[in-house]
């Protein structure tokens, strides 16, 4: 018994971890494509199907893409149907991994690790290092379900674990709950459905007739329970989110229940279409029932995520108002909160420098919102302390969000293996985080002398606020565009803004220059004077640190 526990905890073990080495090799070499396959899902619940189906396939776990769009829904970057259809799509992508291990590649284990490791420390390129390891981690994954498979053997022969799925054959509900226990604790539908294959192969001798120590239907029932097992992650990874993330957990719930009802109502029919497409061997052909049931499971499992998402793919409104209404109610959100860092994809690298991005875009359009203010400010003859107050406000979200963006960047880095595109990025992104938050500084400082201004009734020449209005327009362009290419990694909006930073340069010297004839001639006094240059230095600084922006811009381009 010690050993049966040791061999396929070790094996479930090796299983998972060969799991997650494919996983983490295919987001390296598809992360960015990942990425922009995820950006493709629309209100068109087929196409949300199909992006869910690829993700999963590349991730190897419908578990991770549901926690993904959990943090997507929670960011408000999709909303409840179009995360329906991606759900769906990633409950028949999960279907691969049982397919992979239907063709018996087990005796194939070893020659995969070795390709696989000769390629990950040998490849010269980081793809065919990436590309190692992932044949690694399928070649690990296949020596975790050897390893389970030569300790499972002996229970072909145990007499209670016979009687046990004898039990499970009669009692379809036991067999659920056997499966939803299983995949609870593990927390892999396909390792549990990697297991029950392994388990279900064994060879039961009767006579002259071998047959499977699960047969199909006992199996079925199992295997119906891991799907409804596997959303309790997603239940899990949606505490704490807004309520848009819960219904999306939920929908998954009432997905997979709902479907499960249906196929027990018609189990029957339904197993009668599993021997259809994956028939029962014919006697005297040498190929006995232990030999094909793991091919039946795996196109069971393929065939009942298929079938019912085709029964509710014409009905995901339905299910979306239906979860509304279980879990009504709207969230509160504030400029404060972070909108778009979400805990849920910190483990994909990729994604989360996407969220990140976001976050620092939405951090560079309040600072946008502060120079608009304290350029209107200027030139406006009802100031108030209470101007202040509003920018001091924007000042403070503007500091909260720069921890805030550190911190989740620094996660990034703690949680994964950057590739060098990705370390590069995270780089950027840490220095214009600074940038965004200088400007706002820098806001700020213009609207303490515009406030001084206003205490000691300063005025300012025409032809000084007209020279300020060119600086500020400039700035406020550059702002813009430097944003936009950070946004649309635009490299053309990028050098724009440094072609502007040139033309900065010039207007500057203009108006410090018109600015030392109004002191020559009497037109400006003393402190006017100080206050000008003052504004001028800090309108100078926000064009640099735009300038700075369109740089780490333009740094991706060696990487595209």
């Amino acid at each position: 018994m010690k050993q049966l526990i040791f061999g396929v905890a070790g094996g479930l073990a090796l299983f998972i971890y060969g799991m997650n080495l494919m996983s983490e090799g295919l987001k390296k070499v598809a992360g960015e494509k990942m990425r922009k396959v995820l950006e493709a899902v629309t209100t068109n619940p087929f196409i949300g199907v199909l992006v869910g189906a690829l993700v999963t396939a590349i991730l190897q776990s419908s578990s991770a893409t549901t926690v993904m769009v959990i943090g997507f829904i929670n960011a408000g970057l999709i909303n409840l149907q179009q995360a329906i259809g991606v759900i769906m799509g990633a409950n028949i992508g999960t279907t691969i991994t049982a397919q992979l291990i239907a063709f018996k590649l087990g005796d194939y284990a070893y020659l995969f690790a070795a390709i696989g490791f000769i390629l990950f420390f040998s490849g010269q390129k980081k793809q065919s290092k990436y590309l190692g390891q992932v044949i690694f981690g399928f070649g690990v994954l296949f020596i975790g379900l050897n390893t389970m498979s030569d300790v499972l053997k002996p229970l072909a022969n145990d007499k209670t674990t016979l009687k046990l799925i004898a039990s499970m054959s009669k009692n379809r509900f036991l067999g659920l709950l056997v499966g939803t226990v299983m995949t609870v604790v593990v927390q892999s539908s396909s390792a549990v459905i990697g297991v029950l294959q392994s388990l279900a192969s064994q060879p039961v001798v009767d006579g002259e007739v071998v047959h499977a120590l699960i047969p199909l239907t006992a199996a079925v029932p199992i295997l119906l329970g891991s799907n409804i097992g596997t959303t309790i992650t997603a239940i899990l990874a949606s505490i704490g989110s807004n309520h848009a993330a819960k219904r999306s957990a939920l929908s998954h719930t009432l997905f997979n229940v709902l479907g499960t009802i249906v196929c027990l109502v018609l189990f029957p029919f339904f197993i009668t279409l599993v021997y259809k497409i994956s028939p029962l061997p014919k006697p005297g052909s040498g190929i006995t029932e232990a030999t094909v049931i793991s091919r039946q499971i795996a196109n069971a499992h393929a065939s009942f995520n298929i079938l019912n998402t085709l029964i509710w793919l014409p009905f995901v409104k339905f299910l979306a108002k239906l979860v509304t209404k279980i879990y009504p109610g709207e969230d509160m959100v504030t400029e404060k909160d972070v909108k778009y860092l979400d805990s849920h994809v910190l483990n994909n690298a990729e994604l989360a420098l996407n969220l990140s991005t976001k976050e620092l875009i939405r951090m560079g359009n309040i600072s946008q919102k502060m120079l608009s203010e304290v350029e209107a400010f200027l030139d406006s003859s009802s100031q108030k302390a209470s101007d202040f107050g509003k920018v001091q406000e924007k000042e403070d979200i503007l500091d909260y969000l720069e921890a805030e963006i550190i911190h989740y960047l620094s996660t990034i880095v703690s949680r994964n293996s950057l590739t060098e595109r990705q370390s590069n990025i995270m780089a950027n992104l840490m220095h214009i985080t600074g940038d965004i938050e200088r400007i706002g500084d820098h806001c700020t400082n213009i609207m303490e002398l515009e406030i001084y201004m206003e205490d000691d009734h300063i005025k300012l020449s025409e032809m000084a606020l007209e020279d300020l209005e060119k600086v500020f327009s400039l700035s406020a362009e550059m702002f813009t565009l430097c944003l936009q290419a950070l946004e649309k990694n635009d490299f053309i909006l990028a050098k724009k803004v440094l072609e502007l930073e040139s033309t900065m340069d010039v207007v500057e010297k203009e108006s410090r220059y018109n600015h030392l004839e109004r002191l020559n001639v009497g037109s400006c006094n003393p402190k006017a004077a100080v206050i000008f240059n003052e504004l001028m230095r800090n309108l100078e600084r926000i064009a640099d640190h735009c300038n700075n922006i369109a740089e780490a811009v333009l740094d991706q381009q060696w990487f595209n």
